[in-house]
C-alpha cells in the first residue's frame, strides 16, 4: 500500500472511531492531512514528478567540471554529476539559484583556469540572466552573484554557453562566452574582449573543454571545434550519448573496460614534456595526468593515427615522444596534438642502434639517456650520440618487466599488476637485489581497486 492509500486509510479510521486521549495528538495530526489539499500534496511527494531522462536526447543548458574533475550537465531545474547517474536538482548543490525571483534556469558554465589568480582558479561560475554566481566546493564565494559585466567587463548578459581555455591552448589565459554566432573572447589578464562570429559553427547551447579539446553542443549533438579558430575538422556533428554519457546501446572506445588493479597490465607508460602522462595497454592509452577530468581511455589511433594495435615501449625526449612497436620506432612532435616526424617509422636498430624487440625504456627528466630494459639486460644509449649506439649493457635483476617511467621521485617498474621502486637509475642499474614489489593502485592508474 502506498503512502497516499495509507493515509487516507489512516485518516478514516481516526475519524470513525473513538480513540483514548492518550492519542489525540496522532489523532490531531492525522486529521490535519485529511483535507483534499493536503492528501493531493501527500500523493504527489509519493510518486513525484518524473526525472529527465538524458539518455533520451537532451539539448544541455551548461556543462562544465566541478573543482574536483567530475563533469556538471545542467538542463532547467536538473542536472546530472558525471557521465552516469541520476538527475537531481540543481539546487540540491547550488541552493543560492533558487534565490532569483523569475528567473530561469543557468544559460552558461564554465571552470575558471587561472593559476596566476589563486582566489579565482577552480572556481565554478554559473551564469543566470544578467547574474554570474561563484562557487567553491558547492560553497558560493562572498560577494555574489555579481551582473557579468562587473565581473567580465564587456561580456554580453543572457550567454548561451562558456568554456575555458588556457594559455597554449589559447593565446592566454581565456574564457570564450557564446551568443548565437558570435564567440566573445574574454582574456582574463587584460580583462578584455575580442569578439568574432563563427557562422560555421552551431549555435552553442554548451560547451565543454575535455581532455584538451573544445566541444560545441548542439540538440543532443556536439561538434569538436578549434578554440582559437572555431576550425572544424572531422566529421561532425556526432550524438554525444556515444561519448560523454553512459547509455543503453550507445558508447565508444573499443569496448574497453577498466580492470581491476589486481588484473591490469600495462605496455608502456610515460610523461612528455608538457607534463602529459600516458599509459598504453593492448591497443588503447589512457591519461593519466588528467584526474581532475577523470581517467578516460581511447584508441591508440586516436592520437597517433599511423600506430595500429599494442605498443612495445614509448619514452619522451625534449619536445618529441618515441613509440616502440616491434622492430620499428615511430617519432612524433608534441605541441597541442601529435604529429609524426617526416621520415618515421624506422628501424629500432637504425634511430637507437639496438635490435628489437624491447620490453621498456625510459628518459629521466633533463637527462639525455634512454635507458631500455631488454629481457634480463639493462641498455643505455645516449640521445645526443651520432649515431645511437648501446653506451652500456648490464645484467639486469628483474624480469618480465612491463613498463618503466622515470620522474623526481625515483624509478617505477611495472610487471602486471605490481610494480618496483628504486630511488634512481643508478641504485637500478647496480642492484644485485629486486625491490619489493607492491600493488598498482587506483590512484597509480585509474584502475578499480
Amino acid at each position: 500500500m502506498d503512502l497516499f492509500s495509507k493515509t487516507l486509510l489512516l485518516c478514516l479510521l481516526l475519524i470513525l472511531t473513538d480513540a483514548a486521549p492518550a492519542y489525540m495528538n496522532i489523532i490531531h495530526i492525522y486529521l490535519n492531512s485529511c483535507d483534499t489539499d493536503n492528501i493531493s500534496e501527500v500523493k504527489e511527494e509519493d510518486s513525484g514528478p518524473a526525472l529527465p531522462d538524458r539518455c533520451a536526447g537532451i539539448e544541455f543548458d551548461a556543462i562544465t567540471p566541478d573543482e574536483k574533475g567530475k563533469t556538471l550537465f545542467f538542463k532547467g531545474a536538473y542536472m546530472w554529476k558525471d557521465f552516469h547517474g541520476p538527475a537531481q536538482l540543481v539546487s540540491e548543490s547550488f541552493k543560492e539559484i533558487d534565490d532569483i525571483p523569475n528567473a530561469g534556469s543557468i544559460s552558461a558554465a564554465f571552470r575558471m583556469h587561472n593559476k596566476a589568480n589563486p582566489d579565482d582558479h577552480d572556481r565554478i561560475y554559473l551564469f543566470l540572466e544578467d547574474k554570474v554566481f561563484s562557487y567553491y566546493e558547492q560553497v558560493l564565494e562572498e560577494g555574489y552573484p555579481k551582473h557579468i559585466n562587473e565581473e567580465f567587463p564587456g561580456v554580453p548578459t543572457h550567454l548561451d554557453a562558456a568554456v575555458e581555455c588556457p594559455k597554449g591552448e589559447c593565446m592566454a589565459d581565456s574564457v570564450l562566452f557564446f551568443k548565437g554566432q558570435d564567440v566573445h573572447m574574454y582574456d582574463l589578464s587584460t580583462k578584455t574582449v575580442k569578439t568574432k562570429t563563427w557562422s560555421h559553427l552551431p549555435a552553442c547551447t554548451s560547451a565543454f573543454r575535455w581532455l584538451e579539446h573544445y566541444y560545441c553542443f548542439h540538440g543532443h549533438n556536439f561538434t569538436r571545434f578549434n578554440p582559437i579558430s572555431g576550425e572544424v575538422n572531422g566529421t561532425y556533428p556526432k550524438d554525444a550519448r556515444h561519448y560523454f554519457m553512459r547509455c543503453p546501446n550507445f558508447g565508444h572506445g573499443g569496448g574497453y573496460n577498466i580492470p581491476k588493479c589486481s588484473e591490469v597490465k600495462i605496455d608502456a607508460i610515460t610523461v612528455d614534456e608538457a607534463g602529459r602522462m600516458y599509459a598504453f595497454a593492448g591497443p588503447i592509452y589512457m591519461r593519466l595526468d588528467t584526474r581532475r577530468d577523470g581517467f578516460h581511455a581511447f584508441p591508440i589511433t586516436r592520437q597517433w593515427k599511423e600506430v595500429v594495435g599494442k605498443v612495445d615501449a614509448v619514452f619522451s625526449y625534449g619536445d618529441k615522444m618515441y613509440l616502440i612497436k616491434g622492430k620499428q620506432v615511430y617519432i612524433y612532435k608534441g605541441g597541442a596534438h601529435y604529429t609524426l616526424v617526416e621520415g618515421y617509422p624506422k628501424t629500432l636498430e637504425e634511430e637507437l642502434g639496438v635490435e628489437g624487440p624491447v620490453d621498456a625504456a625510459f628518459v629521466c627528466p633533463g637527462q639525455h639517456t634512454v635507458h631500455i630494459i631488454q629481457g634480463e639486460r639493462f641498455l643505455d644509449v645516449s640521445l645526443t650520440a651520432t649515431p645511437r649506439v648501446v653506451a652500456r649493457n648490464l645484467p639486469f635483476v628483474l624480469s618480465d618487466i612491463d613498463a618503466a617511467y622515470c620522474d623526481a621521485k625515483g624509478v617505477k617498474l611495472f610487471s602486471g599488476s605490481k610494480y618496483y621502486q628504486y630511488a634512481s637509475v643508478t641504485i637500478l642499474a647496480l642492484s644485485k637485489i629486486a625491490a619489493l614489489a607492491e600493488p598498482i593502485t587506483s590512484e597509480m592508474l585509474g584502475c578499480q581497486d
